[in-house]
């Protein structure tokens, strides 16, 4: 039975467990931030709790009623070595209400309203609250992962549209491409998971003046493109020659300028070059997507040409627009730079572009969330583009949330940015080509190439391949600089990729080894909770508890890294519930003797939350390696 210490607080609470704890692990924003009032319907089985924001909505409620006076508290609940969570709301309240902090934290504990997920709150120090989660919810959270799988809390859907990756057309995608396209997608995979409609949109660079000099390079090399869709091989050399034709011949420069004219007038012949060389060049980008398993959809500048002209003509009419040496620019508080909107030419610009886009994306899209990705270099851009649609009535922040997701620069071992030893800029199907290369000679270095089939061997490579070269970006605090290092990616020890995915095919072997599969393991789960008896079983289960609180505080900021902390801080407790606590126990001769049924449920937990957190890595998971 669960009780609060100092004070009775269970009447009501000792009917069957699963009557009563839904309502507590409904999202607070779905009960009016009221975890303890009744729930429309019951929907435990269908989400894991979000442990931290329920207790956040408890002791809000709870600091409320023992002080009607305070706007808003700020209420701080971590995880603790002492206890299960604590908050520390009591320190900060004392502060403002001007009273004894242990005494204000006695009063919090007293207000707070029964509820199935506590046991048991005490005080500690000059007034920080323990909170002791009850076992039996423990149980049957921890069994519902078995029966259930890994599920995500409740949420309110929202419209979110992400913009990552952003490769320009004609160019190959290099390791710059590397950041915004595994941080986008795992941002897109988690808000997918958490029950978002998510837009995924890759912002191409498919339109300007670098496609008059393509097209009249095509006019020259291919003059029958019209006809017939060119077959160029390299396009990379193709944008190379065309530059170099630009820069060294002025014949060339001027009809290249007049391609550009016929091209944004829709001439029909221009537009099927443009297109030709738009097509080759997505094909080569879905090549890299696909063997980084990105789903993405293309929709490049070119998209919003016409809208940029009736948004000129908006803005202009409003007033917003100022001339300045023959350009047309707008300022707007917090913009440091102003933006450029139409160049002397008449021509528009990114910045155009930009605003054009977030309009189409908050009014015709209907979007609730917009997200950037984007490296920080970029950050005054986005400072001025979104002060100014601010000020033009596009953005507005009571209704539309946008995140500018900025990250760091990749560097090589010698601390500068990465390069080939040539100085080139690294090119990204190079880049996995290496990975896939370096992944297979370290598998046969442990000689798994003697233990799996060809198949299971083939895929163990790629999954450590392309699972290190995002695992050491996304574990990384994004805003800073990470030095790219394969050695290091690849060691199967300490907080890699390699270690997990080899943590958890050790963990998926164990019922495998016993002879039980997933089935009988649900079967046994249906019969009743599991039992958790040994230290180490409370720990692990804690800690798989907590993987709606991570999920949860990432949609926050939209850091990711601490979703790796977490997945390793899962296998190192594994480690410890597995080095303590037999699951299998075999004579002398090495024939089982007994299976630990309780605890192949808890190894299934465990895997069922390492894999949902690889999922949303983005990362591929293995069998066997």
């Amino acid at each position: 039975m669960c009780e609060f210490s100092n004070k009775k607080l269970c009447t009501g609470y000792s009917r069957g467990l699963t009557s009563h704890l839904s309502s507590s692990c409904r999202s607070i924003e779905s009960q009016g931030g009221d975890p303890s009032s009744p729930a429309k319907d019951d929907n435990f089985s269908n989400h894991m709790c979000n442990i931290l924001g329920q207790l956040e909505g408890i002791f809000k409620k709870a600091v409320l009623s023992a002080y009607p006076d305070v706007i808003d508290p700020v209420i701080q609940i971590q995880v603790s070595k002492h206890a299960d969570y604590q908050c520390n709301a009591a320190m900060a309240l004392a502060k403002s209400l001007k009273k004894n902090p242990r005494e204000v934290g006695q009063m919090v504990v007293k207000n707070v309203a029964p509820s199935s997920l506590i046991s048991k709150l005490d005080l500690s120090g000059p007034g920080f609250i323990n909170i002791f989660l009850c076992q039996d919810f423990i149980k049957q959270q921890v069994t519902n992962v078995v029966l259930n799988g890994v599920t995500p809390p409740p949420t309110t859907p929202k419209r979110v549209i992400v913009d990552f990756s952003s490769p320009n057309i004609a160019k190959e995608m290099h390791v710059g491409h590397l950041r915004s396209t595994i941080i986008g997608d795992s941002i897109c995979r988690l808000l997918e998971f958490l029950g978002h409609d998510v837009l995924r949109l890759n912002h191409l660079g498919d339109w300007g003046t670098q496609f008059g000099m393509l097209i009249a390079h095509l006019q020259d090399s291919f003059p029958d493109f019209a006809k017939k869709s060119p077959p160029i091989a390299d396009l990379q050399a193709f944008y190379k020659q065309s530059k170099q034709r630009f820069d060294e011949d002025e014949a060339f420069k001027k009809r290249a300028y007049e391609a550009v004219v016929k091209l944004q007038a829709h001439d029909p012949v221009h537009i099927k070059g443009w297109d030709d060389i738009c097509n080759i060049s997505k094909k080569e980008f879905e090549m890299v997507y696909e063997r980084l398993g990105i789903r993405i959809i293309h929709r490049g500048e070119s998209y919003y040409q016409s809208r940029m002209e009736t948004l000129v003509k908006q803005l202009d009419d409003a007033g917003f627009l100022e001339q300045d040496d023959g350009r047309k620019v707008m300022f707007a508080e917090g913009a440091d730079i102003p933006l450029t909107v139409v160049k002397s030419d008449g021509g528009f610009t990114y910045d155009t572009s930009d605003m054009a886009c977030i309009k189409n994306r908050i009014e015709e899209e209907k979007g609730d969330w917009l997200i950037y990705v984007t490296d920080a270099g970029q950050s005054q851009h986005f400072k001025s583009f979104l002060a100014c649609a601010k000020k033009a009535g596009i953005y507005d922040l009571s209704k539309t949330r946008v995140d500018h997701v900025v990250f760091g620069v990749v560097l090589g071992e010698d601390k500068k940015k990465f390069k080939t030893r040539s100085g080139d800029t690294v090119r990204l199907v190079e880049l996995l080509d290496e990975g896939l290369q370096r992944s297979e000679e370290k598998l046969k270095e442990k000689d798994r190439h003697k233990v799996l089939s060809e198949e299971e061997f083939t895929k163990a490579r790629n999954a450590v391949a392309y699972g290190c070269i995002k695992y050491a970006d996304l574990c990384h605090d994004r805003s800073r600089d990470y030095i790219f290092s394969f050695d290091r990616m690849l060691d199967f020890r300490g907080n890699t990729a390699a270690y997990l995915l080899y943590a958890l095919t050790r963990i998926r072997s164990i019922a495998r080894t016993a002879g039980v599969n997933r089935e009988s393991i649900v079967a046994e789960a249906r019969k009743k909770p599991i039992d958790l008896d040994h230290e180490k079983e409370w720990k692990l289960s804690r800690t798989i508890l907590r993987l709606p609180d991570v999920l949860v505080r990432i949609t926050e900021d939209l850091y990711l890294h601490p979703l790796c902390e977490y997945l390793y801080e899962v296998s190192t407790v594994f480690t410890e519930f597995y080095d303590n606590c037999y699951c299998i126990e075999k004579d002398d001769t090495g024939k089982i003797v007994k299976i630990n049924i309780g605890r192949l449920m808890l190894c299934e937990a465990a895997a069922q939350v390492m894999e949902k957190c690889f999922a949303i890595l983005g990362i591929e998971t293995v069998e066997k390696m």
